[in-house]
């Protein structure tokens, strides 16, 4: 475990002596990863911070809203709508790693653009240990890592993180007071729901993924998952009313972990799986059956891509 008495005056250290008297922009997603590393920055640089949260069009259900609500004593808040350019980027691709490039591509450059109004030369990320060991392996490409283009367009990217595991990284959102929906709150993708898509993503199969996602996250609250998720991950043939349907197929995965390396699908009573597929089914005339994922990691990662 971290002794945070240490790991943060070390880090706020580290953050001056990387950035010094240059601006810098801080990638927010509202993720305890991200929130924390934006709490060590703001502590080091103060206002030489701008603190830039994307809206790719990937995200949760009100994820928006929820950003400018917890981030709005940072008077360097940007929110900036790219919904349009990241989806126009990402038509017609279905494998996950091409969808990993582009989004980490993306994200870089909506990055580039702002720091270029600021006039920042660095750019801070909320990059864990399990991200790069991931990257650095075999096993995927996260967006803020692997997924990074050769040519970025910073003097340097600041990661106070990088050795730390997720449960690590809560302690040290704890030690600096953050508010408890942020140092508590369930991991989700950088890449957002592009990855519990399996396949091309389209606005149907966003609007899909987005409302199960919700369903599952306040259904399953109550077991305390390490982190619990809805997939839209292909099509089956169903019935609704006295109508054929052929359908997408959503699945929910709930596991529970230390860091994210390792973790185990949680046990769930029937009655509540029952209302998941109720709500899901219920939600978009399309959904055709609901399935419950029973797989660990491994062999099988967390998420779907």
């Amino acid at each position: 475990m971290v002794d945070t008495e240490t790991f943060v005056p070390d880090a706020v250290a580290e953050i001056k002596d990387e950035i010094g008297d240059a601006n810098a922009v801080i990638a927010l997603s509202g993720g305890v990863d991200s929130s924390t590393a934006a709490a060590l920055a703001y502590e080091a640089i103060g206002t030489q911070l701008t603190a830039v949260y994307v809206d790719t069009g990937l995200m949760r259900k009100g994820e928006t809203d929820e950003i400018r609500e917890t981030f709005d004593y940072m008077d360097s808040l940007r929110i900036v709508e790219a919904q349009d350019r990241f989806l126009e980027a990402l038509e017609g691709v279905t494998d996950p790693e091409e969808k990993r490039h582009i989004i980490g591509e993306q994200f870089i450059r909506e990055f580039e653009t702002v720091a270029n109004e600021v006039d920042a030369d660095y750019l801070v990320q909320g990059t864990i240990y399990p991200d790069r060991i991931e990257s650095e392996g075999t096993i995927k490409s996260h967006h803020n890592v692997g997924g990074l283009p050769e040519v970025v367009d910073f003097e340097g990217i600041v990661e106070p993180m990088r050795d730390l595991y997720k449960d690590e990284v809560r302690e040290v959102a704890r030690a600096l007071d953050l508010e408890e929906v942020v140092s508590e709150r369930m991991p989700f993708p950088g890449p957002g729901l592009a990855v519990r898509i399996i396949g091309e993503i389209t606005e149907e199969k966003l609007e899909v993924a987005r409302e199960a996602n919700h369903v599952v996250e306040e259904e399953l609250e109550e077991y305390e998952p390490w982190q619990a998720l809805a997939a839209v991950i292909g099509k089956a043939t169903g019935v609704k009313g006295d109508n054929r349907v052929h359908g997408w197929v959503v699945s929910v995965r709930s596991v529970e972990s230390r860091d994210g390396m390792t973790a185990r699908a949680q046990e769930i009573d029937w009655d509540t799986l029952q209302r998941i597929q109720s709500r899901i089914t219920g939600s978009h005339e399309n959904v055709a059956r609901v399935v419950y994922d029973v797989t660990h990691k491994p062999p099988a990662t967390i998420e779907y891509e």
